[in-house]
Parts: C-alpha cells; structure tokens; sequence
C-alpha cells in the first residue's frame, strides 16, 4: 500500500481498532493520561501506601534531624514513608509545604500531609490517618504515634503520584 497506509481495522471491519479503544475507554469512564502522569486512584494508593509505612514504624523514636528508617524527625516520617511509597519529598517541613499542592481541609484524606503553622512558618508536619488524627514523629523524647490533631493552625497537602 505504500505511504497511504489505512488504519488497522476490528474484526468487524467497521472502525479502527484505535477509535473502537478510545469509545470503550469512554464508555467504561476510563482516562487516558500523558505520558508520565497519574490519576487519582494512583495517587490516593501512593499516600495510602505512605500512611501504613508511617504507621508501621510506631513506637520508633524521635530525633531531630532523622530520617529513618529505626529514627525520625517529623519530616524525616513523612520523607521517608512517601520515598518508600514511590514518591520524593523534600527534606523539611516547610520545603514539603512549599512543594506540596495545597488542599482545603473538608477535601482531606487519609495519607494527605497535615502542616502546623506558627510564626515562624511551618512548624510540624504528619500524615492524616482519618477522624483528625495524624502519624507523626512528635519531639524529643517521645516516639512515632497516632495522635489527634490539637490545633486550627493547619493546613493540607497532597502528594500527586
């Protein structure tokens, strides 16, 4: 056939095998992505993923400055747990938050990142494990735990896969 190809076509022959998939994927409400996107079932399951790591290391204790995976600072938690769920943070609680697209609190959900504010900026960070509570690394002293969130002074982010 030379430079003037036709389509490849269904078995019934009346369309092209590549529009008869775009029509099946429409139907069924699939979407199709760019190249080196995700939706948001992949990225709900990489902050599902991060949720239960940080939650398997409860009981770990804190030190500043740690990033795992026996220690950790409350953003070495989060860095950590998200990295082994497949996803780089940045090293900081105030970098994450810079970094991190921002959500309004009654859109949370469970593995979204929960930042305390002061006047400094942010303070804390932890991963929301549902009915206001959060895993995070406290302070000195203390060890990973499931804790309920005990200020206003927070905001919301979500990893995107």
């Amino acid at each position: 056939m030379g430079a003037h190809k036709r389509p490849s076509m269904s078995r019934a022959g009346a369309m092209p095998l590549s529009v008869k998939s775009a029509l099946t994927l429409a139907a069924v409400g699939a979407t199709v992505l760019a190249p080196g996107t995700t939706n948001d079932a992949e990225a709900a399951t990489i902050s599902t993923t991060a949720l239960q790591i940080a939650a398997s290391k409860a009981g770990s204790p804190y030190q500043w400055g740690a990033t795992g995976p026996y220690r950790f600072d409350c953003s070495g938690l989060t860095q950590y747990s998200f990295k082994r769920a497949g996803k780089q943070l940045p090293r900081t609680a105030q970098d994450q938050y810079n970094r991190t697209p921002h959500i309004p609190g009654f859109s949370r959900t469970r593995g979204d990142l929960v930042f305390f504010h002061g006047r400094g900026g942010v303070y804390h960070v932890g991963i929301y494990a549902g009915n206001n509570r959060i895993w995070h690394a406290p302070k000195t002293g203390s060890v990973v735990r499931l804790e309920r969130i005990w200020t206003q002074s927070v905001s919301y982010g979500r990893v995107n896969g």
